[in-house]
C-alpha cells in the first residue's frame, strides 16, 4: 500500500494555529537523538511532508548525516474524531533543499507567521519522504 496523507492528515497543516506543533526527531551519525518543534511542518503531497528549516541547527546538521526522521503529531483537541487521541508518526527519509522550485514551493505553502521569521529565505526546505505511519499505540496504519 503506498503512503497517502490527503483526507484527515492534511490537519498537520494548521497544527501551529491548533496550538499544537509537530515535533520532529532525528539523529546525528552516531545515532544520538534529538527533538525539535517544527512550526511550519505541512502535507507537501500524499506521500511527504515538508517544513522550513531557519534555525540551521541540530537538526538540520543531523538531517545531513543521517536523512532518517519520525515527525511526532498529537491533537487532543480532536481526540474524539480520531482513535488514540489524534496522535500520528510519520516515519521517513529527509531531503534538504538550499535551492530550486520546489525548496521555494515549500516556503509559499509555510504559514505566514514561520515566514516572517525568516524573510530573507535564507533557511532551507526539508522534505520528508514518508514511508511508515503509525498511531499512539505503535500500530502501522499506512506503509
Amino acid at each position: 500500500m503506498a503512503i497517502d496523507m490527503n483526507g484527515d492528515m492534511q490537519m498537520i497543516d494548521t497544527a501551529r494555529a491548533d496550538g499544537v506543533v509537530c515535533l520532529l526527531g532525528t539523529a546525528d551519525a552516531n545515532g544520538a537523538p534529538q527533538i525539535s518543534p517544527k512550526g511550519s511542518m505541512l502535507v507537501l503531497d500524499a506521500g511527504r511532508l515538508a517544513y522550513w528549516e531557519r534555525s540551521g541547527r541540530t537538526a538540520l546538521a543531523n538531517l545531513r548525516a543521517n536523512p532518517r526522521a519520525v515527525v511526532y503529531y498529537r491533537n487532543p483537541a480532536k481526540s474524539e474524531r480520531f482513535p488514540d487521541g489524534a496522535v500520528w508518526r510519520f516515519y521517513g527519509q529527509a531531503t534538504v533543499l538550499t535551492d530550486g522550485a520546489e525548496r521555494d514551493e515549500v516556503y509559499q505553502r509555510v504559514i505566514p507567521p514561520e515566514q516572517e521569521k525568516d524573510p530573507d529565505r535564507k533557511g532551507a526546505a526539508v522534505i520528508i519522504s514518508v514511508d511508515r505511519i503509525t498511531d499512539l499505540g505503535g500500530n502501522v496504519i499506512q506503509e
